[in-house]
């Protein structure tokens, strides 16, 4: 049985337990930015679009709600096919469950048996985190959970329209006002990555899904926490020569967009909290601080005008 969600001039029916749904209204809008700052990562020029109405879950999809779509379908994700999958090594109790470090950033470790359900691989467990974001997830499985409740992801124009509160230009969700390692606005990290983290915002890895000072409308971390699957290629318009050369290797590859940065990063590393700002990774993948959040289509209500 589905879950019936309201909004203006519009029914969403779900499987399974509902998250909260934001009306996004549409419009003419943009994505990137005419200031990029890492301009590798293909986040300028700004680029004027199209936002059609949609509907947005106000917050990332937590374990509970992943817990259930696994025990209602049986569900098998990538990573328990791969059978390991990657993890902060800052957050492994157990640091014999390194099976390899990844060379140029040694602070991620391959685990074997890290999976959505024991995120730091055997061992750990998701018992006091059911309401925090669900990781070790990959792309594929995200596409299979909103198939499942009967949503998508979003786009990166829908994401970063519902994070700008429409086409207005802000850095952030909540604004222009740049977090600090005092001043939090969002799960980040502060001190000095990846050695220090003096926890001024209260979380070492994750947070729950529903933390922090919602957006004015209503949306909950798409600053910091985890970085957010959507829809898209990756690709690289930027006119720099690096790039050029970055956008060559990606339309080679199959990498999609992620947005929002994670709790992993910080202005001196990982400068990725920022609305414009983006990553691609394989969809395939699955790491500690990588989840989603469910958009829906705007589908007029039985009698509505169209």
């Amino acid at each position: 049985m589905g879950n019936e969600v309201l909004g203006a001039a519009a029914r969403i029916t779900t499987r399974g337990r509902a998250g909260v749904v934001v009306a996004v209204k549409g419009g003419e809008s943009f994505v990137g930015t005419c200031e990029p700052i890492l301009t590798v990562d293909g986040e300028g020029p700004e680029r004027r679009v199209t936002v059609t109405d949609f509907f947005l879950e106000a917050e990332t999809v937590t374990v509970s709600r992943f817990a259930e779509f696994v025990a209602a379908t049986g569900y098998v994700t990538e990573a328990e096919k791969f059978g390991c999958a990657a993890v902060f090594v800052g957050l492994l109790e157990d640091q014999k469950l390194i099976a390899e470090n990844v060379a140029r950033t040694p602070w991620w470790v391959r685990v074997d048996g890290a999976v959505w359900n024991m995120p730091e691989g055997p061992g750990s467990s998701i018992e006091d985190r059911m309401d925090h974001t669900v990781t070790q997830v990959s792309w594929n499985d995200a596409l299979a959970f909103a198939a499942w409740v009967g949503g998508r992801l979003p786009t990166e124009a829908e994401w970063e329209h519902a994070a700008r509160g429409g086409n207005r230009r802000r850095k952030y969700p909540w604004g222009n006002e740049e977090p600090t390692d005092d001043e939090v606005f969002c799960n980040i990290w502060q001190g000095r990555f990846p050695q220090v983290n003096t926890l001024a915002d209260g979380y070492f890895g994750t947070a729950p899904s529903r933390s922090f000072t919602p957006t004015g409308d209503g949306f909950y971390n798409l600053s910091g926490n985890v970085w957010e699957w959507t829809s898209d290629p990756f690709r690289v318009r930027s006119l720099s020569r690096q790039a050029k050369l970055r956008n060559e290797q990606s339309k080679k590859s199959a990498d999609k967009v992620l947005k929002g940065g994670s709790f992993l990063c910080h202005k001196s590393y990982c400068y990725r909290y920022r609305i414009a700002a983006r990553m691609g990774l394989s969809p395939d993948s699955a790491s500690s601080n990588t989840g989603f959040r469910i958009a829906y289509d705007a589908q007029p209500c039985e009698g509505d005008a169209i």
